[in-house]
């Protein structure tokens, strides 16, 4: 069984998992966002086969922890992906994940490739870990 934790852009979504005890964090990829359902159907795709019994789906709130459009719209995926899905969905506050994200990878030696879907699944992975540490995982 696994976990799976989702930082949805205005592009792509990236997409991180771990198993249930929360031991490894593994940045996987980025899906490109084409919308709507597609954006359901692409994610659980990618999710398909690995066991995932709980998702978390970045928060986007705003720096003074209110709830603006991207954290509303957030909020409105994640309800529809856990009907669409079946499985138990959940939200985790993001903010600054990104930039966190970019700064680990500047970080890495012999950054190669495309480095935005490398952020999206870096941030997906630091979502899913401050979700972990808040439940003392």
């Amino acid at each position: 069984m696994a976990i799976a934790a989702l930082d949805l852009g205005r592009r792509r979504i990236g997409i991180a998992l771990c198993g249930d005890d929360g031991a490894a964090v593994l940045p996987l990829d980025a899906i490109e966002r084409r919308g709507g359902q597609a954006d359901l159907a692409a994610t659980m795709r990618r999710l398909e086969n690995l066991g995932v019994t709980k998702i978390i789906v970045g928060l986007p709130l705003n720096m003074d922890g209110s709830a603006g459009p991207a954290a509303r719209a957030a909020e409105d995926f994640a309800a529809r992906l856990s009907e669409f899905s079946g499985i138990d969905v959940e939200t985790c506050d993001e903010r600054l994940s990104s930039i966190e994200a970019e700064e680990r990878l500047r970080e890495l030696p012999g950054r190669r490739g495309r480095a935005k879907p490398k952020i999206d699944a870096l941030a997906a992975a630091i979502i899913l870990e401050r979700w972990l540490s808040e439940r003392g995982r």
